[in-house]
């Protein structure tokens, strides 16, 4: 009978051995947690703005070939992004990624041309309305 295992007997053997953690162990488990976490929100806010980036690309690369595309077709630029909308050369204005508008869009008018007698010369150029920096370090409303 003294190999058998009294609850007792169990109980003490149980109670003496170590099962928790420290507070030092703890405390460097949630520091490396915690670092860990940081690096991770870093990359992603890197990859959402890499995102907007190219989604902003893509964006004025469409609308800047429609406007080329109208000049072609017309012989003059389009009065507005809307011309360009009710001329079917874009299905919408797109938004703009940075300031989720479409109402931000910053054109740039086309020179006159020398023997026209119309007052607009029309939309030579789009670029986007949002006063930051790129990742690259470039103006965001200088591309």
């Amino acid at each position: 009978m003294a190999d058998r295992l009294t609850p007792a007997l169990l109980t003490r053997r149980l109670a003496r051995q170590d099962h928790g953690w420290t507070l030092i162990e703890l405390l460097v488990v949630i520091s490396l947690v915690m670092i860990l976490a940081m690096l991770a929100l870093t990359q992603y806010r890197h990859s959402v703005t890499a995102a907007k980036e190219a989604v902003l690309k893509g964006q004025l690369f469409q609308m800047r070939e429609a406007i080329d595309q109208y000049y072609a077709d017309k012989g003059a630029y389009p009065e507005s992004l809307q011309a360009l909308v009710s001329e079917s050369y874009l299905r919408s204005i797109p938004r703009d990624p940075f300031t989720t508008s479409s109402d931000t869009w910053q054109t740039v008018p086309a020179d006159p041309q020398p023997g026209s007698i119309s007052a607009s010369a029309g939309i030579y150029d789009v670029k986007s309305g949002f006063e930051g920096t790129g990742m690259d370090g470039s103006r965001i409303a200088d591309w």
